[in-house]
């Protein structure tokens, strides 16, 4: 059985929509991005315009390639105090002369959309979430949607980065479930996977998880995003591991719902400061 991110996203999207109609008012939602990486800029674009469908007004900042990290603080400063902005991202990946985390740092934490500052990511592992990561977010709206139980699973994460795997193994064990952290130092990685009754896998590595190292019957969860001769693939061998388990496809599992959250975090932001 395939776990379809459509169903959930376009779900969370109406309720998003009502909830903007219930303010009064569109939120904004601004968006960074640094450079031309084609990537950026399809999520961007998309992000927009599900933004607009969801009643959001959503506006692209775009620097150049070249621009200094001074330059992209200064923009980071002006939407911070931007009443007109309840939200915003900067859009990573950021070109090499720029600190990620600096800038990331720099965003005042109740505009943090991404859920990326140190203290929204600080407030998730202490129990007590305010604004959570868009992707892990959606991955448990996804459980949430297929009854996919969580309190007392053994649940395996694949992946450690402070955007999906960090914030995704706390969001599992603030729900109750029993979670192993994996990653590319971790000794026989088929032996923890297999013990997974839901497995979230998210390196961007493509098929690195095949059907051998699954469990009958397990939810598996794909966040990888690769390109593989111009077309997306995700870190799981979907052929082979939906032959034993529920697993989402790439494209179209967890993309859609990394969207969807983002503009559940700027309707939160916006009812917070009505």
């Amino acid at each position: 059985m395939a776990l379809e991110g459509k169903p959930v996203a376009d779900r969370i999207l109406k309720e998003v929509k009502e909830g903007v109609e219930e303010l009064g008012f569109s939120p904004g939602l601004a968006i960074v991005r640094v450079g031309d990486d084609p990537a950026s800029k399809v999520y961007v674009s998309s992000k927009i315009k599900r933004a607009e469908e969801a009643g959001i007004k959503g506006t692209e900042h775009h620097l150049p390639e070249t621009a200094t990290e001074a330059e992209l603080l200064e923009l980071v400063h002006q939407l911070n105090i931007d009443s007109s902005v309840h939200g915003f991202i900067v859009q990573l990946p950021l070109p090499p002369q720029i600190n990620a985390e600096k800038v990331l740092e720099f965003i005042y934490p109740e505009k943090d959309v991404d859920g990326l500052h140190p203290l929204n990511l600080g407030k998730l592992v202490a129990g007590d979430p305010h604004f959570v990561p868009a992707t892990p977010l959606g991955v448990m709206e996804m459980l949430s949607h297929y009854k996919i139980e969580t309190a007392g699973k053994n649940a395996v994460v694949v992946g450690r980065s402070n955007m999906v795997g960090k914030p995704m193994s706390a969001l599992l064990l603030n729900a109750n479930a029993t979670v192993e952290t994996c990653h590319s130092r971790t000794k026989d990685l088929a032996e923890h996977t297999r013990r997974a009754e839901i497995l979230v896998v998210a390196v961007g590595k493509p098929k690195l998880i095949t059907g051998e190292m699954v469990r009958e019957g397990a939810a598996v969860i794909d966040v990888g995003i690769n390109r593989i001769e111009g077309k997306l693939a995700g870190d799981v061998d979907f052929e082979t591991v939906s032959k034993k388990a529920r697993v989402s496809p790439v494209p179209g599992g967890v993309g859609k719902l990394t969207v969807a959250c983002l503009m559940k975090n700027v309707l939160k932001a916006a009812q917070e400061k009505k």
